[in-house]
């Protein structure tokens, strides 16, 4: 038998466009008091409606399935074996379906069931508290994934991840909400006792005749670090280069020079006790931007929330504690 047009040819003849579904949750509640009950008229009591309603609904029902559902010659209804067959997956349907409607409206709420999120490696120790609190009272399953910035942003994309907390807002691609959380200075961290430097030259001095430790080209620091140098025309020369924060003040302790963050050192466990200095650099306005980034429009206010949350740890549990520990580099 040949099936015109992309339609469903059913036994008693009635095709059905296979995009769209043959019943609705409405028609199913009446089937199955019609079901449990054994009559329509019975139906129609305990759900409320007409009899005549109910008849309608059945017929209109058993027209657009193309199947007859009971068998009307018998007192009471006896259900039909296409019948049979529905009532044992109306019931797991209806519930399937008031469960998708209840889901949207907690994810409109700011809840969802799962979430999977990318968090840059130098936020974990400041929010990851909060974080937590704040997630186990909206989110169900939560999937934190630590690490670049760089390998978050294309799992975003790719849809592998739902929300990235980084360094690139992914300006240039639409279809993305972007939240700024927090903004820090880059600065130089030496061994102590190195006077700071105060201007382009002397910081061209010091990181090329220092051994220079590097945030890798694979991360956003790395690579915004990179053209800060080629800005001020500084050609430091290779030395040793480090995926994460811990690696570059691991180096800055066996006497390297290094650009960072405060929140890279704190991250890293950064001690005012041990044998370094922090300065701030001499050519201002370098800073790195946090952002939260997530597709438009698919978590209801949730990215709106987190955000708001984050910012608030940040500036006033996380900053006061950076103030507290680089009051050169904060100082007003």
């Amino acid at each position: 038998m040949s099936i015109p047009d992309g339609n469903i040819i059913f036994p008693y003849g009635m095709p059905v466009a296979p995009s769209l579904p043959p019943f609705d949750v409405n028609a199913l509640s009446v089937f199955l008091a019609v079901c449990d009950k054994g009559s329509m008229a019975a139906a129609a009591r305990s759900l409320g409606i007409t009899q005549p309603a109910v008849s309608q609904t059945i017929a209109d029902f058993e027209s657009r399935v193309g199947v007859t559902l009971f068998d009307r010659s018998v007192r009471p209804l006896a259900l039909t074996a296409a019948g049979t067959v529905l009532r044992q997956y109306a019931g797991n349907l209806i519930s399937e379906m008031h469960q998708i409607s209840w889901r949207m409206r907690e994810m409109q709420k700011g809840r969802v069931s799962h979430l999977r999120i990318g968090i840059v490696d130098s936020l974990s120790r400041a929010i990851l508290k909060d974080f937590s609190a704040f997630m186990q009272e909206r989110v169900e399953h939560l999937v934190v994934l630590a690490g670049l910035t760089e390998s978050h942003a294309a799992a975003l994309l790719t849809r592998q991840i739902d929300f990235i907390i980084g360094v690139d807002d992914l300006e240039d691609v639409p279809g993305l909400e972007r939240w700024p959380l927090f903004e820090e200075p880059y600065v130089l961290v030496t061994p102590s006792g190195t006077p700071p430097p105060e201007s382009r030259d002397s910081l061209e001095t010091l990181l090329t005749n220092a051994p220079f430790a590097r945030f890798s080209l694979r991360s956003r620091s790395g690579a915004e670090i990179e053209r800060f140098l080629r800005r001020l025309r500084i050609d430091v020369p290779l030395g040793q280069e480090f995926d994460l924060p811990s690696g570059v003040l691991a180096a800055c302790r066996n006497g390297s020079v290094a650009i960072s963050t405060p929140l890279c050192l704190n991250e890293a466990g950064y001690d005012q006790t041990e044998g370094l200095s922090v300065h701030p650099l001499p050519v201002g306005g370098f800073h790195r931007r946090l952002t939260l980034v997530s597709r438009r429009r698919e978590f209801g206010r949730l990215p709106l929330e987190m955000a708001e949350m984050l910012r608030h740890a940040l500036l006033t549990k996380t900053e006061p504690a950076l103030r507290n520990i680089f009051t050169n580099i904060y100082r007003t």
